[in-house]
């Protein structure tokens, strides 16, 4: 590979891209109060803002993948950045919620673009052990966003209102434009399969019939469910029912990220000599603890804040050394249905996830005996199917 293919420039926009979801939920969450005021919506109408994006995300995942085997990665990605543009803007300019509604809807399908064709690229340009150590280079930048989007929406919101935030996400989308249009380099392989709705829907059966797919797909999602649980959930246990301030919680919050991080880091530096199989199965142990620690703790009735933090801190390092290495096992089948098959883990890992949040909301019940129990269920899962699937990798 050249050197711009491997330079820190490419990983600072994959993971940017990467991170074009979560900076969407992120950096808007501390706007929607503000927002409900200003168009004089009810709690629950203005809650559909954030549905609609999750909608918006779940659909594109599955069509951005296949149109960028087809038609390239770097033209597809330069539509989706330029809607992600006009619907950011739209937004700033609407005088009802209905408007917001809609423009969230666009912006979600918008935004989805982007994971899915980073995860394209990294297979495109490597597979296996190189393929997973971008990948964990590519999640230790990602994984600044969670920490810090809410903050720096919290402080947009209260400086210029609402609509800076969707001015912010509009600028974001113009920096990626003129990147990616001044400087990426086309990954795509030169076969170029068919966007024929019946095409792509058998290209997406043969991926799930593939079996060296679904194994490491089901400890992705795993992973997933249980870092959705924890990003979903943890503001209500530890503020609502633990009696965390506001301030504590950003602090705690940042920290578990931490475990992602610090694990994404290992990840990358481990990968070249210990292997793929090895980080999977010290990843899902590591799931494993984490969750089953998380759950006897709250089941056990031990209300403090250090036993929901560290524990999750565990799980989230063993999601960090599971999912760059699983994903890259994923994607290495499919060098030239790349884009397929990224759609597909982030289509399905994001409706499972969503699925889950809603049961936790519904679930609450002032404790963090919903959220852990998800996470040791997640936790006894990946490691049942990296013992029972993935034993025979060296």
């Amino acid at each position: 590979m050249n050197q711009r293919e491997t330079s820190f420039r490419l990983t600072l926009l994959l993971g940017a891209l990467i991170g074009l979801p979560a900076l969407g939920t992120d950096l808007f969450l501390p706007s929607v109060p503000a927002l409900a005021r200003a168009l004089e919506a009810e709690v629950a109408v203005a809650q559909l803002t954030l549905t609609a994006y999750f909608v918006g995300l779940a659909a594109g995942q599955l069509l951005w993948g296949p149109f960028s085997d087809r038609f390239g990665r770097k033209p597809v990605l330069l539509c989706g950045l330029a809607l992600m543009l006009v619907s950011s803007a739209a937004a700033a300019f609407t005088t009802s919620i209905e408007a917001v509604i809609a423009a969230r809807l666009a912006q979600g399908f918008a935004t989805s673009s982007g994971p899915v064709i980073a995860r394209s690229m990294v297979r495109d340009l490597y597979a296996h052990e190189q393929a997973a150590r971008l990948l964990a280079r590519v999640t230790i930048i990602f994984s600044v966003i969670p920490i810090a989007a809410p903050l720096a929406g919290a402080l947009i919101v209260g400086v210029a209102g609402w609509q800076a935030i969707f001015w912010c996400l509009a600028a974001a989308a113009a920096l990626l434009l003129a990147e990616v249009a001044a400087r990426l380099v086309e990954t795509v392989p030169a076969e170029r399969r068919s966007v024929h709705p019946l095409a792509i829907a058998r290209t997406f059966a043969s991926i799930l019939r593939e079996r060296r797919f679904v194994a490491p797909f089901l400890l992705i999602l795993c992973s997933h469910l249980g870092i959705l649980a924890w990003v979903a959930n943890s503001a209500f246990t530890l503020v609502s029912g633990l009696g965390v301030g506001v301030g504590a919680y950003g602090l705690m919050f940042a920290a578990v990220m931490l475990g992602q991080i610090t694990g994404a880091w290992f990840s990358h530096r481990l990968v070249p000599r210990l292997g793929i199989a090895r980080l999977l199965r010290a990843g899902a142990a590591l799931m494993l603890a984490g969750g089953l620690s998380a759950a006897l703790l709250a089941w056990s009735g031990v209300a403090h804040w250090a036993a929901v933090v560290v524990p999750f801190f565990t799980f989230l390092f063993g999601t960090a050394l599971i999912v760059p290495n699983a994903t890259a096992l994923a994607l290495a089948p499919f060098p030239g249905a790349a884009g397929s098959a990224s759609s597909l883990i982030g289509a399905i890992g994001f409706t499972a996830g969503a699925i889950v949040s809603v049961l936790l909301g519904a679930a609450f019940d002032g404790s963090a005996r919903p959220m852990a129990t998800v996470a040791a269920i997640a936790g006894i899962a990946a490691f049942s199917f990296e013992k029972l699937v993935l034993r025979g990798r060296a």
